[in-house]
């Protein structure tokens, strides 16, 4: 399965990231979003727009303000992607665990006289 690269584009760049985690749980505002994320309103703004344009995103218009929050089920794909990965890490880690019980185990059993 092919993630569509503008999603691993956009979510390249810190900023967004950084973004897009602001406007996870709540809507926020291009005002709001300065403050948390410490650029200026232009920098925002554009960052905002790559999300969008890459469906990370939803705006809203409220009276002059315009609203974002994230679109979780835009990161469905990237997470259906990255889950062969996991797997592969979590078999690896597994084995590393037991590995790791088992000479754990065996020096113990060598100390014991």
């Amino acid at each position: 399965m092919a993630t569509s690269n503008t999603t691993f584009e956009a979510l390249a760049e810190p900023s967004r990231r950084r973004l897009l985690d602001a406007v996870r749980d709540r809507e926020l505002s291009v005002g709001d979003l300065v403050g948390i994320v410490g650029l200026s309103q232009p920098g925002v703004s554009r960052h905002l727009r790559i999300l969008r344009d890459a469906g990370l995103v939803t705006v809203r218009l409220s009276a002059q303000r315009r609203l974002y929050r994230a679109r979780a089920d835009a990161l469905v794909e990237l997470d259906e992607w990255l889950a062969p990965y996991r797997r592969y890490w979590s078999i690896r880690l597994d084995a590393l665990g037991q590995h790791l019980q088992a000479t754990s185990t065996s020096e113990e059993s060598e100390d014991t006289p």
